[in-house]
């Protein structure tokens, strides 16, 4: 059953979110590197590591090439050089390993389990 509807406006959709997402991987990398800015390093819970400064070259890097992929793919859509199957395949795979990897930086600077309560006892008193 054709509804008549053009796939079209989901393709521009994708494409247009493509920008946010470069533009804000790459402002995260250039606040760590250029700024020192260690608030979103490794975050879990929205909270960076006591020690963000020793992980924030790991959430660079991330972030870094995640921005690069996602800006060198916008151009080449734009000239013409993908298909839609490949830049959504570059796209979406840039972005799940990007996401997976931010996630288990987190969770490896702030440890893998849940803290103990006799941790936290002695370290209220």
């Amino acid at each position: 059953m054709d509804l008549g509807l053009s796939v079209y406006p989901i393709r521009m959709i994708f494409f247009l979110a493509l920008f946010p997402v470069a533009f804000f991987w790459l402002r995260r990398a250039y606040r760590i590197l250029v700024k020192n800015d260690f608030s979103e390093v490794a975050l879990k819970k929205g909270l960076p590591p006591a020690n963000a400064e020793k992980y924030a070259p790991y959430e660079m890097a991330i972030n870094m090439i995640g921005g690069v992929v996602m800006v060198v793919l916008i151009i080449a859509i734009l000239l013409g050089q993908l298909d839609y199957d490949t830049w959504v395949a570059i796209g979406g795979s840039t972005l799940w390993i990007k996401l997976f990897a931010s996630f288990a930086l987190g969770r490896q600077a702030h440890g893998l389990g849940p803290k103990s309560k006799k941790a936290d006892a002695q370290t209220k008193r």
